[in-house]
């Protein structure tokens, strides 16, 4: 019998009856589910979007709380059936007495593979038993989307007139709504990562997830591979001990290695791997991807893509709902800004990214889902798994990146898992094109590409650690043990923990006679404590992993600018909140320069204190933000996919005729890379001799090899003068004639490349580099060593610099092991400098390097060169003066 013959028996006669009215039946992957969860086994559930993951996650909630509600009600004799209307109360919604009335339903028999040690909290005297309380909580990556869950479980929960209260949980939670959740909690809490460790890091912590049955992490493919997993795996690792009767379920679309991530849903034995079941979907249709076939003149260089804008307009205006995904915030103000300049038919096309004010982000996403847009331009904030309504087409601008992004993205169209999703990549340049290309491939095969779990970061538990004592006193040994039952800490040795335990105690070795850096203490039994109350407190406001550059409130105004250019007195205080932008970027500007923001050009009339004063203004070349957020590296997998597109000529006829050309030229002046072996080219240039090479690894691999090569190229008396690198190559230039030293055996190729580099160089010149601080500074805010917000005050992005700054300066001259030096150097290696990486392409070209010696720039090299001193050039300026440098190249380039 199939697990869709036996829904009869899974399913209450309430729960049929209303998949019949709405003319569906289960699926068979909600189901299996559903009898997973009655089986009491943790599950992981991969399906696409439109599968229905949200119904099939909270689906064994749904059913376990009508039961054991409906019963307890109907005892009491106050069984109710004022059901709220769908749609109304997304953050919180009543459909019974308050939850105190509940009585607690029959613990299951743990299982020994998935449970945690017992609570010592459970042995707590004084305790009082509870009696319904919290049942489920629900993790998500996005605040709106936890929003957008509790609108979407509104509409089963009245229809079938359940018992059930669901909330909400965000920072945008009134605090008074907070208090009241922690004394008398929802059956469903629908909260973030941050919030689960504000929540667990409280005294009251084994009252409020005492009675927690189930915890589902949504889009959990996201949350794994940053800092934030690294924090959630810790929450989990401690709600496995409060409430050992826990299960998790996991949500994903996208996923490379299933085995990997269900490991994260279950708590890992001493010495053992386990994971948690694996459900797959099936059924769903296979998305429709093409690659746009522009009829302009596909550019060399840049990423604007500013040449298909027409024909993007076309297809929003061909498709009644069509989402723009970019790569940057800046783009999307960019692609936005241009759309509607030829919006001749007025559509209805709106902005959506992470700096706009939370009330404008809103508004489009309530338009998005009544269907009142017919397109919005968007970043990765529109990534993940908030239901848009009948969205029919997707439009990627830009190379996507990575094939799991892709995928993620089409499944932003088409909610339907029986109809094919489509989607329209529209590359920027022509190395775009290659990427587009093997990414279609890739989406076809279902190939994915996210990246593998990471290993759990001593910063992030530090700030654990603290949060731990901030909730209760603790024994090292104790919490020693429940930290290695998270995946990602699983292997965590114990002098890592007891030297992060010492760091959070003392500051370290080099730190302990400042007083200020010892945060908790010992007591009298041995367990550890917190030191002060304004610990606690310093805690609360600063928990998290995500450091972003220091944000300023941009607010409009009245111009206080006279026509003639002057000014007309002080401006206005107050103002309509736009949102918010990096301070590094308007520390670059004067008052009256423009920029792009929020979908409108505004000129720059003050700062004040934290905020902005911008006014309207009608320039058509304004600045654009550089703002950091957004920006994503070509993933190794489809590198190596493009590596192989480029050495197979027999595949070059499914590309462009532009692309094909362009090609074709290359093969004729120089050579097309092959798979493994590395070309080289070097050739003279206005008084100046160029090295190009072509990885094909990525920005950041590329930015790490080029440090490192001019500094090996300064001993070889090259007189580097400065390098530049893309997603695909890399160029130095200097004074000498390269061609001749590697002519005449002064610079070899094989030496210069050698692996060996990313021993004493990289050392080297990471001790004389910014990066090391810069990368310090994120681990010091994390770890809670540096405070970013005090009571009533933040602190200026300078005073931060100053104290972060000064403590690695110390650290480095007097504790160069200490742990948050090590766990900047490992953010380092995994992040910015992209080691692993590295360390691989140079393995692999070991030995195969193909020098070409030119007397002028090849095809190949001139999108690289066009990059060469264009970070300063802003808007449709930066475009002109880009297409005028590459004709100039492109023509030389051709002879």
């Amino acid at each position: 019998m199939s697990v869709a013959d036996s829904s009869s028996d899974l399913l209450p006669d309430r729960f049929r009856r209303w998949f019949a009215e709405r003319g569906w039946s289960p699926r068979d992957h909600q189901l299996t589910l559903l009898e997973k969860a009655q089986a009491q086994r943790s599950a992981l559930l991969i399906a696409p979007t439109g599968a229905g993951k949200t119904l099939a996650g909270f689906l064994p909630t749904l059913v376990e709380l009508s039961s054991s509600n409906l019963s307890r009600l109907a005892g009491k004799g106050r069984l109710v059936g004022n059901a709220a209307k769908p749609g109304e109360g997304a953050d919180e919604f009543h459909l019974v007495e308050p939850a105190s009335l509940a009585e607690t339903p029959p613990r299951p028999a743990r299982q020994a593979s998935l449970a945690a040690p017992p609570s010592p909290h459970a042995r707590r005297e004084g305790m009082v038993p509870r009696s319904g309380g919290l049942h489920t909580l629900y993790i998500s990556p996005l605040k709106a989307l936890a929003v957008d869950i509790a609108r979407n479980l509104e509409t089963p929960i009245a229809e079938m007139k359940l018992p059930i209260r669901v909330e909400t949980r965000t920072g945008d939670t009134p605090v008074s709504r907070r208090t009241r959740q922690r004394r008398n909690p929802p059956d469903i809490l629908l909260t973030t990562p941050e919030q689960l460790a504000l929540l667990l890091a409280s005294d009251d912590a084994p009252y409020l997830f005492g009675s927690l049955r189930r915890i589902v992490l949504d889009e959990l493919h996201a949350l794994v591979t940053s800092k934030r997993g690294d924090l959630l795996s810790l929450g989990l690792a401690r709600l496995w001990r409060i409430a050992p009767q826990l299960r998790a379920i996991g949500l994903s679309a996208t996923v490379a290695d299933p085995d990997e991530l269900a490991r994260f849903l279950v708590p890992q034995p001493d010495g053992e791997v386990i994971s948690a079941d694996i459900v797959v979907a099936t059924g769903a249709a296979p998305p429709i991807v093409e690659m746009l076939d522009t009829k302009e003149r596909l550019p060399w260089a840049g990423h604007s893509a500013r040449h298909a804008l027409p024909e993007i307009y076309d297809l929003i205006r061909r498709n009644t709902t069509t989402l723009v995904f970019v790569n940057t915030r800046s783009q999307a103000e960019m692609l936005f800004q241009e759309l509607w300049r030829i919006n001749d038919d007025n559509l209805a096309i709106a902005l959506h990214h992470g700096s706009l004010d939370v009330g404008q982000r809103r508004k489009v996403e309530d338009a998005m889902a009544a269907g009142r847009l017919r397109g919005v331009v968007c970043t990765s904030s529109l990534d993940l798994g908030v239901d848009w309504g009948d969205v029919d087409l997707v439009v990627n601008v830009g190379a996507p990146k990575g094939s799991s992004r892709l995928m993620q993205r089409i499944g932003r169209a088409n909610h339907r898992i029986d109809e094919a999703s489509r989607a329209v990549l529209v590359p920027a340049n022509r190395f775009e094109v290659l990427e587009c290309a093997v990414a279609i491939e890739a989406v076809a095969e279902n190939a994915q590409d996210t990246p593998p779990q990471r290993k759990g970061a001593l910063d992030v538990l530090a700030q654990h650690i603290l949060g731990c004592a901030c909730g209760e006193p603790f024994f090292a040994d104790d919490l020693f043990a429940e930290i290695r039952s998270a995946a990602p800490y699983a292997g965590l040795s114990r002098a890592d923990f007891d030297d992060t335990l010492d760091f959070v105690a003392s500051g370290g070795y080099a730190l302990k006679s400042y007083e200020r850096f010892a945060r908790i203490k010992q007591d009298k039994q041995g367990r550890w404590r917190v030191a002060n109350p304004k610990v606690r407190q310093s805690y609360r406001l600063n928990v998290g992993t995500i450091v972003e550059e220091a944000m300023l409130k941009v607010k409009l105004v009245r111009s206080s600018r006279a026509k003639g250019g002057g000014t007309t007195g002080a401006i206005a205080r107050g103002g309509r909140m736009l949102g918010q932008i990096e301070e590094g970027f308007i520390e670059g500007l004067t008052p009256g320069d423009t920029f792009v923001f929020g979908g409108e050009v505004v000129r720059y009339e003050a700062l004040m204190e934290d905020q902005v004063y911008v006014s309207r203004a009608h320039d058509k070349d304004a600045r654009v933000p550089s703002y950091m957020g957004g920006k994503f590296p070509l993933s190794t997998y489809l590198a190596e996919r493009v590596r192989g597109l480029l050495a197979d000529k027999r595949a070059w006829k499914g590309l462009p005729d532009q692309v094909r050309d362009w090609l074709a030229l290359q093969t004729k002046a120089s050579q097309v890379p092959d798979r493994r072996e590395l070309v080289i080219e070097t050739f003279p240039r206005a008084a100046k001799s160029y090295l190009v090479c072509y990885p094909f690894e990525g920005r950041l691999a590329h930015q790490t090899l080029g440090m490192l090569l001019t500094r090996r190229l300064e001993r070889a008396r090259a007189r580097p003068l400065g390098f530049v690198a893309n997603e695909y190559a890399l160029a130095v230039w200097g004074l000498s004639d390269m061609s001749q030293m590697i002519r005449q055996g002064r610079l070899d190729l094989d030496a210069l490349f050698d692996p060996d580099m990313l021993g004493d160089d990289l050392e080297a010149w990471l001790a004389e580099s910014a990066l090391m601080k810069r990368t310090f500074r994120n681990c010091a805010i994390i770890s809670g060593l540096i405070a970013r917000r005090f009571a009533g005050e933040e602190k200026s992005r300078r005073q931060v610099l100053f104290s972060t700054d000064l403590v690695y300066d110390v650290l480095n001259k007097h504790q160069p092991d200490h742990v948050l030096l090590r766990a900047a150097r490992a953010d380092a290696a995994t992040g910015l400098l992209d080691l692993r990486r590295l360390s691989d392409m140079l393995m692999r070209i070991n030995g195969r390097i193909v020098h070409k010696e030119l007397d002028r720039v090849s095809p190949l090299a001139v999108p690289v060169m066009l990059e060469i001193g264009r970070e300063a050039v802003y808007g449709e300026a930066s475009d002109v003066l880009l297409a005028e440098a590459a004709d100039d190249l492109v023509r030389e380039a051709m002879g």
